[in-house]
């Protein structure tokens, strides 16, 4: 990590004890990761991020975390299906990170309504550039000290490196540190960046480095709900079979998803599910190059979807796009504790998975939805 809090010393240390099993870690990712997909020059990178993101539309949250503890739920089902590569789709901040390294895909969407998240998503891309590890990445996006015994870090579980960012204090220092770093990441991203968009940036890192593992979901104007997920909760969530399952819970599983954003293989879109261009645009750019969409995470978006009466709209694109019998939708519920039979005892959020052609068929009488009804029709079985 370039950080200038870091001695010389420290340095020429942490390459020899490091850089080998760091290589080690980042060859097998390169190669899993570049078995079906080119990389992306920064240009082209930019490139498609204009010619697939729509106009900007408004959400009433920064939605800087996920509120659904229970996004982890459909891990064990995702690896029953063999959803394996391919092209992901998702919406919202880094619990895609998670999806897209359990199903090592090979290229990734991000798609949003808000134009801030796209902004969130260079921030990610930022702290991937400037970390080797997840100990650095944490100690960046959260502004504390990199930990001085970095190389027994590699192999800690993800529940240690909770704990050590979770009593360690800030410095000056190590928040400046980590601004920096920041900065001179993004002077290398080619999406054109106006002084607004470079404060929105760090006015979400800010909210981290202050919020840090305590940082919770929070719609404006409302305080966050007694059942959201702090930082660290999500971070230390499991599947269905108790697995830590967090794209932090290895370090083999925080390189894969680093190296595909090294290779500008994740982009961020702006766009509506139910819009004109971005999820079509997707469905073209990926047929164009031989792949299929395996993994779309709506996350409870198309029921903002069905309330704007854009869901006839939303079925056609994905039915559009191009995809495979184990290609799946991912969606969410917040029906409470024991409201749907896929519903995890003490999780108020329910995750579910659908394939394409259970969406395809239960949608294809075009009669109008709720999303109680899409909910309850029929899924995978957890």
């Amino acid at each position: 990590m370039r950080n200038r809090l870091v001695s010389p010393l420290w340095a020429v240390a942490w390459v020899l004890l490091v850089g080998l099993p760091t290589r080690v870690v980042r060859s097998q990712a390169t190669a899993a990761a570049g078995r079906a997909t080119a990389s992306l020059s920064a240009a082209d990178f930019a490139r498609t991020v204009a010619d697939l993101s729509e106009a900007g539309g408004y959400f009433d949250t920064d939605n800087l975390i996920s509120n659904e503890r229970s996004y982890l739920h459909v891990m064990d089902a995702l690896d029953r299906l063999g959803v394996r590569g391919g092209a992901y789709i998702g919406v919202g901040p880094d619990q895609s990170f998670s999806y897209i390294a359990r199903t090592r895909s090979d290229i990734a969407f991000l798609l949003d309504v808000r134009r801030d998240n796209l902004l969130q998503h260079l921030l990610f891309k930022a702290l991937f550039a400037q970390s080797r590890s997840r100990a650095d990445y944490l100690a960046l996006w959260l502004g504390l000290p990199v930990p001085a015994d970095a190389v027994p870090w590699l192999d800690r579980p993800v529940e240690q490196l909770v704990a050590h960012f979770d009593t360690v204090a800030p410095t000056l220092a190590s928040r400046s540190g980590a601004r920096a770093a920041i900065k001179r990441a993004l002077a290398d991203v080619q999406v054109p960046l106006s002084d607004g968009d470079l404060a929105t940036i760090d006015r979400f890192h800010a909210a981290f480095m202050q919020g840090g593992l305590a940082l919770r979901f929070t719609t404006l104007g409302r305080a966050p709900r007694p059942y959201y997920p702090t930082l660290g909760d999500l971070l230390l969530e499991t599947d269905r079979t108790g697995r830590r399952a967090s794209y932090l819970a290895t370090e083999a599983d925080f390189q894969y998803v680093k190296e595909l954003e090294r290779r500008n293989l994740v982009i961020p879109v702006v766009g509506n599910l139910s819009g004109t261009k971005a999820l079509a645009g997707i469905g073209e750019f990926v047929a164009k190059r031989g792949q299929t969409v395996r993994v779309l995470y709506a996350s409870n978006a198309e029921d903002y979807v069905l309330r704007d009466g854009g869901f006839a709209r939303y079925t056609a694109n994905v039915a559009s796009l191009p995809r495979t019998a184990e290609s799946v939708i991912i969606r969410s519920w917040f029906g409470g504790p024991g409201s749907h039979p896929a519903a995890v005892a003490g999780y108020f959020s329910v995750q579910l998975l659908q394939t394409f052609a259970q969406f395809v068929q239960a949608t294809s009488g075009g009669e109008v939805w709720s999303y109680g009804a899409l909910v309850y029709s029929p899924h995978v079985p957890p």
